[in-house]
């Protein structure tokens, strides 16, 4: 009996594990451009399924996406569709990396790919991650990324991603 109670408890911890990676909602999205400071707003429904599959629909632009499916990168934005393996393009492999990493709690890897510091402070409910370049960023690397999490739930409730480049991508979840 006592080992019933042993598997069961090992399964409840691996769903709830599970569960907490999970992600289905919808996000609105600003894209900053900080030369000229234009900015974009952007309306959608991201899902991941907690390993290596991310697909982000939009409704606002409609017809826009960003998949991830396994090494597959596929992206519709402003009607220009492209598609990437992420092995084959190494660039591409590390903005799927950093993501999947930062979706899925994996942030010391997110930061080690990065070139980066990683910070981890809890305040008022709220668990924050900053992932700040130590020095020159990867080609495709993010210069810091920002994560806000619900304690309550390991809920991911903000990301803002800093492209080396200069574009501010903010993600808010709802």
């Amino acid at each position: 009996m006592k080992r019933f109670y042993l598997i069961i408890t090992a399964l409840l911890f691996s769903f709830t594990t599970f569960a907490q990676e999970l992600i289905e909602t919808d996000f609105t999205q600003t894209k900053m451009m900080k030369v000229s400071g234009k900015t974009t707003d952007k309306i959608g429904h991201i899902s991941f399924d907690g390993n290596d599959h991310l697909t982000m629909t939009y409704t606002v632009p409609e017809g826009d996406y960003f998949i991830i499916d396994g090494n597959m990168v596929k992206i519709n934005m402003d009607g220009k569709k492209v598609e990437f393996d992420a092995d084959k393009v190494k660039m591409v492999g590390l903005q799927r990396a950093t993501l999947l990493n930062c979706l899925s709690n994996n942030w010391e890897q997110a930061a080690e790919d990065n070139n980066a510091e990683l910070t981890v402070t809890e305040e008022k409910g709220f668990r924050n991650v900053l992932i700040q370049a130590k020095g020159k960023v990867p080609k495709g690397g993010y210069k810091s990324v920002e994560l806000t999490y619900r304690m309550s739930d390991n809920m991911m409730t903000r990301m803002v991603l800093e492209e080396a480049i200069g574009i501010i991508n903010t993600y808010e979840m709802k």
